[in-house]
């Protein structure tokens, strides 16, 4: 799934190895963060933009 929110696109999938939810710029995938619940993965990933 794809969501859009204050410009940013992103996907959000779940890493079983590390049991945390990921947050994946749509436009770079090399720019991701972890979060224990998908508003933190969200939360991480704005900072590293």
């Amino acid at each position: 799934m794809t969501f859009t929110q204050t410009n940013i696109e992103y996907r959000i999938a779940f890493d079983t190895v590390q049991n945390k939810f990921m947050a994946i710029d749509a436009h770079d995938e090399a720019n991701f963060a972890y979060g224990i619940t998908i508003e933190d993965a969200i939360k991480e990933l704005k900072k590293n933009i």
